[in-house]
């Protein structure tokens, strides 16, 4: 199976695993297809290859050949591309259970970069592989539809953010964001790590770093969580989904 080459140096390849996707407490979230087990024992024959990712380095990059879908199995990624003055525009956050690499179907090409946020593991889906195996049976079809739907939702959601939200409004929607997608892995509701910087969160909201600094603290001062470098534990849930209701989007 082709999977794009690691255009890092700093890490080796690891030696392909076979991934059983029926065994995998991660399925539905990533390959939400309900098929029958024949089915199934014929997709796990795509997901034949685990790669791994040490923290910092890319996934794949922009301008690079797209070949593949990579379903994340553990870790957490961010994807971004580059602004005229230099900088990152981070335009994404992704963790186990999601799917990167959708941004290259349409031009055969990736228009980003995935840079790993910690060490992280990825299963190699080959899309050529995929659409053939998609032509077979329309319940696979289906589902990657509905993947594809879940990331356009997405980006209208992060529209609205830098459109009509105030920084309060926007930072609150994005944890409660994060929460609800960590909830859906079985991790606490209220408490978390972050594995993004504040830089990288600012930069995904359309937020300057002061500002981002400072609406932390002040949702520490309001009572609605608490803040120890990049733990929070949220105390007022409703509090902050009354920011979000609030904004009138």
């Amino acid at each position: 199976m082709p999977i794009h080459p690691d255009v890092s140096t700093a890490a080796p390849t690891i030696e392909p695993l076979k991934v059983a996707c029926a065994s995998c407490n991660l399925r539905e979230l990533c390959l939400p297809v309900g098929l029958s087990a024949t089915d199934l024992g014929r997709l796990e024959g795509l997901v034949d290859k685990r790669r791994s990712v040490p923290r910092g380095e890319h996934l794949f990059r922009n301008g690079q050949r797209f070949e593949a879908l990579y379903a994340v199995r553990t870790g957490f990624f961010k994807t971004c591309v580059g602004s005229e003055d230099g900088r990152d525009q981070v335009t994404g956050f992704q963790m186990a259970g999601e799917l990167l690499g959708l941004d290259g179907i349409s031009s055969d090409q990736h228009h980003c970069d995935a840079v790993a946020l910690e060490d992280s593991s990825v299963c190699v889906i080959s899309y050529n592989q995929l659409e053939g195996l998609s032509r077979e049976f329309s319940s696979l079809q289906h589902s990657f539809h509905k993947i594809m739907s879940r990331e356009i939702v997405r980006d209208h959601g992060v529209m609205l953010l830098l459109g009509n939200m105030r920084a309060e409004e926007r930072l609150a929607a994005f944890l409660l964001n994060l929460t609800k997608r960590l909830q859906a892995r079985g991790f606490s509701a209220s408490s978390l790590v972050l594995r993004m910087t504040r830089e990288e969160i600012g930069s995904y909201l359309g937020l300057k770093l002061e500002t981002v600094s400072r609406t932390f603290s002040k949702f520490q001062e309001d009572g609605l969580m608490e803040v120890k470098q990049r733990q929070l534990r949220i105390l007022d849930q409703a509090g902050l989904q009354a920011l979000v209701n609030n904004s009138g989007c």
